[in-house]
């Protein structure tokens, strides 16, 4: 058996921020370590949005277009993980952020399985930090799994409490009540919703055998994973309430 690598001055001191990073956060028992491409965007373009139910403002600005990311380490606790690229540091608590998942297919491999999948978190300085990661290379599948998991699991009970307890909570654009969803001044109730439509394109709600358009692009709806498993106890509700 092959005697592990020893590490060097700069892996441990590298280590050691980390460490005392996620020990500040309170981020609990470290995971799992993984390797990733990421990048800080630059800019701050887009309308900022706000997730109600959070405890914190989360706001976010479009990134720029896609670029090549640095090497980065993921290190993933109970309650968060930190990205370490270029020197700094990043902090992310799950129960905090705002996750931004994208696809992107480069032209010539259009219909092909490799497709680069970014997400933009928002780290506890309310900073963006891209992950970049493609299907069947290196870790990216495991972190992504990981990352939606565990957000779902920080997220959905506060924001099905909220809803419970007779709050409206917010998904960018998209807004969600107990008894209606709606984007702006427009609104319908859930016993009238037949489908929600998925996918990268604007939310389509379908109301006897009408199709309406319902706010922003999938891409740009905060946590999806955490609005979808919101949307779908909501519709389940409102069909058990149908005559």
């Amino acid at each position: 058996m092959t005697p592990p690598t020893p590490r060097t001055r700069g892996e441990e001191l590298l280590l050691a921020r980390i460490s005392a990073a996620a020990g500040r956060a309170h981020l609990g028992r470290r995971l799992a370590t993984y390797a990733a491409a990421a990048y800080r965007p630059h800019g701050r373009n887009g309308l900022f949005r706000a997730i109600r139910y959070l405890p914190a403002l989360v706001r976010y600005g479009r990134s720029d277009a896609a670029r090549a990311g640095a090497g980065a380490r993921l290190d993933l606790y109970e309650r968060g993980m930190t990205v370490a690229v270029k020197g700094r540091i990043h902090v992310v608590r799950y129960d905090t952020t705002a996750v931004f998942p994208r696809r992107t297919r480069p032209p010539h491999d259009a219909s092909g399985p490799g497709a680069t999948r970014t997400y933009t978190l928002i780290d506890v300085d309310r900073k963006r930090i891209v992950l970049q990661g493609r299907p069947g290379h290196g870790d990216a599948e495991a972190w992504e799994r990981e990352i939606r998991r565990a957000v779902t699991h920080a997220q959905l009970p506060p924001a099905l409490a909220a809803l419970d307890s007779g709050e409206r909570i917010d998904f960018g654009d998209i807004w969600l009540t107990s008894e209606r969803i709606g984007s702006g001044e427009t609104s319908m109730p859930w016993s009238q919703v037949r489908r929600i439509g998925r996918g990268e394109e604007p939310v389509v709600i379908t109301i006897d055998g009408k199709r309406h358009r319902l706010g922003p692009m999938v891409s740009n709806i905060p946590n999806p994973f955490v609005f979808w498993a919101v949307v779908e106890r909501l519709r389940a509700d409102g069909r058990s309430d149908r005559p």
